[in-house]
């Protein structure tokens, strides 16, 4: 169990995920929260790693470490996206084992479910059909990783869990044009559009698949909840379905209605249309996420008002120049 005195680790604390953990730990009084950069700490390192951890022994880690992108990331660059998340989850893994780390979470991917999956989706369906060929690459290391923690603890005991949220959004996201995921994109797109004085913005795909969004705050509280959970109470929770539990909001929006929600946040008032000849991704990615639930965690921040939240953020550090 995992308390307010505990020493912390945060693994990509400059992330969108990471950012988020730091700032909710110290805003719930958790004082004793170490960071790397980069520069410091190079994750696929293993040697450099082990002898961090080795010399910091932290009582939990938070594996928020990735390499992550949208569609277009994901078909450029399929071979960084296997490598990098590989090396990184092989070394702080077993470091953390090596050294005695008592609590680590990694986290999953909507990615790691099979492209026909029935929704909503429930853990136990992870990993277990055909992926969705663009992310294919990404998916494939965080199955890697998901089954890794669930051979550590049958094997070693170890109590360390995996989490896969819904399509994660908030401060700190990536919104770079090639390489975010599909609310930054959007995010980006429509406020471009309406700065240049644009009568319309053209998205990717159909618009019709449909995504669920977990505001980045929410996923922080779930994290934290669950790892200040003791060590019965979390086995039990965890380990019938693999050591892995899904985080979402129990609803979704098509591509569509989330741009057009996107441009009432912004105030575009031009047209929103959609580009058949581009990938539309996986046609749907709903959550079961009945298992938290039941434990009693569940999201607080509603799509409107957390969009609202990330496009003043994206206004207030992004944007260069005033509308």
């Amino acid at each position: 169990m995992i308390g307010k005195e505990s020493k912390i680790y945060v693994a990509g604390h400059s992330g969108m995920v990471g950012s988020a953990l730091v700032e909710r730990l110290q805003s719930q009084g958790y004082a004793n929260i170490i960071t790397r950069t980069h520069s410091e700490l190079n994750l696929t390192d293993q040697a450099g790693v082990l002898s961090f951890l080795q010399a910091e022994q932290p009582d939990c880690v938070y594996l928020a470490a990735a390499k992550v992108g949208g569609i277009h990331a994901n078909s450029t660059y399929p071979a960084e996206f296997i490598q990098t998340n590989l090396a990184i989850q092989n070394s702080v893994i077993h470091a953390s084992y090596l050294v005695g780390v008592s609590r680590l979470m990694f986290f999953g991917s909507t990615c790691t479910f099979p492209n026909d999956c029935p929704q909503p989706m429930r853990e136990e369906d992870s990993g277990t059909g055909n992926l969705e060929p663009t992310s294919e690459p990404y998916a494939t290391a965080k199955i890697a990783g998901m089954k890794m923690i669930e051979a550590y603890n049958r094997q070693y005991g170890t109590y360390y869990t995996s989490l896969i949220p819904a399509t994660l959004y908030g401060p700190n996201d990536n919104f770079d044009s090639e390489t975010s995921h599909v609310m930054s994109a959007l995010i980006g797109r429509i406020h471009d559009a309406k700065a240049s004085g644009q009568d319309s913005v053209v998205i990717w795909g159909t618009g019709t698949p449909r995504r669920e969004f977990l505001y980045i705050d929410d996923l922080a509280d779930a994290c934290i909840f669950l790892m200040g959970l003791p060590d019965e109470q979390l086995k039990q929770a965890f380990e019938p379905k693999g050591w892995v539990l899904n985080a979402g909001v129990g609803d979704d929006l098509t591509i569509l209605e989330l741009a057009l929600a996107i441009k009432q946040a912004v105030g575009f008032t031009g047209e929103v249309l959609t580009d058949p000849s581009r990938p539309d991704g996986a046609p749907r990615k709903l959550l079961n996420s009945h298992r938290i639930n039941e434990l009693g965690w569940s999201p607080n921040i509603s799509l409107e008002e957390g969009i609202a939240m990330t496009y003043a953020w994206y206004l207030k550090s992004r944007i260069k120049t005033p509308v």
